[in-house]
């Protein structure tokens, strides 16, 4: 896979540490009058991020306690379960869920944060077999996703 380059972004200062891994929210209306909106909200909704650089530019904020932090992010690969048979490196996939036991220990990894249903994600790792067994008896294997 090439190497990413980085982007910059800004993010709270009390959050700005090298392998913080976050997933971006969007904007919210406090931000509409700030003359760094752009630079702060410039990353995809809902996908998983991790800081691999903080730099020494510092801002106030109105939202962030103590202001922002310049940060050089790249997107973050996403674990996941996914069916056995889909499982199998550098293959795209459009991630779907059916499973909805919330009770199941497997729940939170058949749909986890930053994954979006039906997108398409390419399988950057497997990982092997799913902890313990499917609540529905399907065969499950841990992968690590990348937005395609």
């Amino acid at each position: 896979m090439a190497e990413v380059k980085p982007k910059v972004t800004l993010i709270g200062k009390e959050l700005a540490k090298n392998g913080l891994e976050f997933i971006y929210e969007g904007t919210i209306s406090d931000c509409n009058a700030c003359k760094l909106n752009k630079a702060c909200n410039n990353l995809k909704k809902g996908r998983r991020y991790r800081i691999v650089g903080v730099r020494p530019a510092e801002h106030s904020c109105v939202v962030h306690l103590n202001g922002t932090r310049a940060v050089e992010v790249v997107e973050s690969p996403i674990p996941a379960l996914i069916s056995a048979d889909m499982a199998i490196k550098n293959t795209k996939i459009q991630f779907e869920c059916p499973c909805t036991r919330e009770q199941c220990q497997n729940y939170p990894f058949c749909r986890p944060d930053g994954i979006v249903e039906r997108e398409k994600y390419t399988i950057v790792t497997v990982l092997g077999g799913a902890p313990g067994q499917c609540e529905k008896g399907r065969g499950l294997q841990f992968v690590e996703l990348m937005p395609v």
